[in-house]
């Protein structure tokens, strides 16, 4: 079944089997998960920008407090591949018109998706401070940004490949051993490996790591070529 539909029909039925849980009505506002923390090891590896960085922040100092932070991970993981499966449930988040029977039904579906990660509750009560805050609509932002956090805290460096076809394996194993020798990756440092496609390259490669950019790209050269032909007439 769509799973669009499923959150539909449970918000459609929640006025006679769900009522908002006296737990979720005592959830303190944003600002108790951005409390700054006490102690370097619960802060949040790199500064992230955005409300929903700052929400990410926030759970992952919350997390790291609980002692939940590998099982929060999987969680918000499974919660991304939701929306993969269906891109049609950022529409459902971002409705006006949610209720608060609504977003508890909504909630309560979302929690079937994290496949019992959440032993400390810590994303059932996050979840709920977002309804609260009329701020559900950036659960999926928040979702990339946590995992953008957890990259950062397992030391790893995001290696994306952007090729005009999809690379084989063989050939991405190559790349990431030819870049994680090179002076772009720091010692004990980890790649996280990416092959992007876009045909508009037409050939060659375009490698991003961290916030670097190499473009080695057929479509590169061939506008370099254009205006140098152009600067020359």
């Amino acid at each position: 079944m769509n799973v669009s539909r499923a959150f539909v029909r449970a918000a459609n039925t929640s006025a006679t089997r769900v009522t908002i849980a006296r737990r979720a009505a005592a959830q303190p506002a944003i600002r108790s998960y951005a409390t700054p923390a006490s102690s370097a090891d619960t802060k949040p590896p790199v500064a992230l920008y955005g409300l929903d960085g700052t929400y990410a922040s926030a759970l992952y100092t919350a997390a790291v407090k609980s002692q939940s932070l590998d099982t929060v991970a999987k969680a918000l993981s499974a919660l991304q591949e939701v929306y993969v499966k269906d891109p049609k449930l950022s529409s459902i988040m971002q409705a006006p018109t949610l209720t608060s029977e609504d977003k508890s039904a909504i909630i309560a579906e979302l929690q079937k998706h994290t496949g019992g990660q959440d032993k400390a509750d810590t994303v059932k009560n996050f979840l709920n401070t977002l309804a609260e805050n009329n701020r559900l609509a950036l659960l999926e932002g928040v979702c990339t940004k946590f995992g953008e956090l957890m990259g950062a805290a397992r030391g790893e460096i995001e290696l994306t490949v952007t090729s005009a076809t999809p690379l084989d394996n063989k050939t991405l194993t190559r790349l990431e051993s030819a870049v994680a020798k090179s002076q772009y990756v720091g010692q004990g440092k980890k790649l996280k490996v990416t092959n992007k496609v876009n045909s508009d390259i037409l050939g060659g490669l375009v490698v991003e790591i961290g916030d670097r950019t190499i473009d080695l790209s057929v479509s590169s050269r061939i506008s370099k070529m254009n205006k140098l032909l152009t600067d020359t007439l």
